[in-house]
């Protein structure tokens, strides 16, 4: 079952285990500048906002309809990160959580299949991986999750496959076998506990896609269970689609969230970035498809167009280190 509340999707699975749930929020992030620079972590500015699609049936193209999910808004160019969301978990329960941009693999450049892979790895392990926040192009590099418009040639989608057939995102988690877990846990008291209580646009409109931005470093974590260790006859899939301010206005009713600053701006203004130690977690390697995909500044140069707004270089001089408990896990902006 997945459940929308407070923004986020919540995935539970209580005829594996009463404990089987994880949650997933999409936060707003700064953009980093998209100069070839590796830069740390940005901070968190807040959860978009999710909606049911289904509320709004009538004002949506038939497609939208029929693949179900959520939507999502952003601006043109802007950021974002995902977070697996743990904080009302004592003892999260493992999850293998598969991420596709327009039905490509973030991690492996693939296209999106209903089952898991081992070599390459295309999902991440929850709780190991706190957040993902962008495509997995090196060991311990990613580049970052920017928004673009579909038919303009900047998703990866479109660069790996030739066409803008779906864009979003795209989310499916599996939980641990309740056997493994409870392996697992032996000797732990208590359960995770979650609160869980579930809960025509234009003719022919288009969303918006994910495209590659900024450099950034971050390591993606290899599967410390294995696969056997995952329940491949429970998951749950989600299609999250990404729409523009505008049609979210139409669609909604609601105003988007306003525009974060540059990242030159925050840096300027001694707030801080962040690095993440992950202990003894081995990173996986990255994607040759995705290392090959071309960035949002280089697409725009080919096509003869403008830099990218606040796409200036510059140092990080203050950056906070997060270790690998999650209890402190924090990338709040102060």
């Amino acid at each position: 079952m997945i459940a929308l509340k407070n923004d986020l999707l919540n995935f539970a699975f209580p005829e594996v285990h009463s404990g089987a749930r994880c949650s997933i929020a999409f936060e707003r992030t700064l953009r980093i500048p998209d100069d070839g620079k590796d830069y740390p972590l940005p901070p968190g500015l807040g959860r978009f906002p999710l909606r049911h699609l289904d509320d709004a049936a009538e004002r949506l193209p038939a497609e939208w309809h029929r693949r179900g999910g959520v939507i999502l808004p952003m601006h043109q160019a802007e950021a974002m990160w995902i977070d697996f969301d743990l904080a009302a978990a004592r003892f999260p329960y493992p999850f293998a959580v598969k991420i596709a941009t327009g039905k490509i693999c973030a991690l492996t450049g693939d296209m999106w299949v209903d089952r898991l892979n081992r070599d390459p790895q295309d999902y991440v392990v929850v709780p190991e991986q706190p957040w993902l926040d962008g495509y997995c192009v090196e060991k311990g590099v990613i580049r970052q999750f920017v928004a673009m418009p579909l038919e303009e040639g900047y998703t990866v989608e479109e660069q790996l496959t030739g066409a803008a057939r779906h864009g979003g995102l795209q989310i499916a988690a599996y939980p641990m076998k309740r056997e493994r877990y409870e392996a697992l846990s032996e000797g732990l008291k208590g359960a995770p506990a979650h609160d869980g209580d579930g809960v025509v646009l234009y003719g022919g409109a288009l969303g918006m896609g994910l495209a590659p931005g900024g450099r950034m470093k971050q390591d993606i974590y290899d599967d410390p269970y294995g696969l056997d260790a995952w329940d491949l006859r429970h998951a749950g899939r989600c299609f999250v689609t990404v729409v523009n301010s505008t049609q979210w206005m139409a669609i909604t009713g609601e105003r988007p969230p306003l525009e974060p600053p540059t990242a030159r701006r925050y840096t300027e203004a001694g707030l801080p970035w962040f690095d993440y130690y992950g202990g003894d977690a081995q990173a996986i390697a990255g994607a040759e498809k995705l290392e090959k995909v071309e960035s949002v500044a280089r697409t725009a140069r080919e096509k003869g167009r403008s830099p990218l707004p606040g796409n200036e270089t510059f140092d990080v001089t203050r950056v906070i280190e997060l270790g690998s408990g999650r209890t402190d896990r924090v990338r709040e902006m102060t």
